[in-house]
Formats: C-alpha cells, structure tokens, sequence
C-alpha cells in the first residue's frame, strides 16, 4: 500500500463559506495514478469542517440559516471571554461537522454519489488561508 501527502489550498471569506472541493480532490486522487484506496481530507484549525452535501443553490442558503439558528454568532460565548475574537459560536459549529472525511476509491474514481459533492466549510468570523491536509492511501 502507498501513502501520499497532498493538500488543498483555499483562500476564504469566512462566516459560513461552503467551498465545492471535490473537483480537486478527484484530482489528487487521479494524478497520483492509484486505482483502489482511500482519501483522507483533514483540515488543520477549529474553526473549519469537512463534509459531502448535494452543491445547490438552494443548500448554499439553508446551511448558513440553519448554523444561524441553532448556533447564533450574535449570543455570547465563554470561549470569547477567554481569547476575545468573536469567534466562539465558530468553534462550536465546527466541532459539529467536524475536520476530516474519508472517500474510497474504485478505479481511480471517488465513490461518491450522484449528488453528492465535497464541501469545505468555514466557520471563522473573517478571511482565511486555508490548507487543508489530502492524504491518498491505496495501490
């Protein structure tokens, strides 16, 4: 089995930035020349979150309402009377998505479904560089 490192590079707005990254990570996947195997997204920090959603315009809006909903960025958060950034309800949400996702591969193709793409979330309260890890397992 091999191992290969990778990453993703993202330049972000924040406060709830859906980024479609599935277009790169298939192509990770694909220059690397493995046909069967797993792909390791992580993404370093704790304001940001890896998941597969159906990319519409539709969801676009209804996960940031919903994040707004159930984690509210206006309420107060212990964790900003710690660091004073304003990002606690960031964290929180994240902690939800969570910071990593795992595809198999079948014939150098991920195994997603018809619908489903790879999404980047970030959380934060401003812009970021984000880099997030790409780890192709696999022969």
């Amino acid at each position: 089995m091999n191992i290969i490192t990778d990453s993703i590079d993202l330049s972000t707005r924040g406060n709830c930035e859906i980024h479609n990254i599935t277009g790169q990570a298939q192509e990770i996947v694909s220059s690397h020349g493995m046909t069967e195997g797993q792909l390791i997204l992580f993404c370093p920090g704790s304001t940001g979150g890896l998941t597969t959603v159906e990319y519409e315009p539709g969801l676009l809006k209804d996960l940031p309402e919903f994040f707004e909903e159930i984690i509210p960025s206006n309420r107060r958060y212990h964790h900003d009377d710690t660091w004073h950034d304003g990002n606690g309800h960031s964290h929180v949400r994240a902690t939800l998505i969570g910071p990593s996702l795992v595809v198999p591969f079948t014939e150098g193709r991920l195994t997603l479904g018809t619908w489903q793409q790879i999404i980047f979330i970030d959380f934060d309260n401003k812009a970021r560089s984000r880099n997030i890890v790409a780890q192709v397992m696999g022969e």
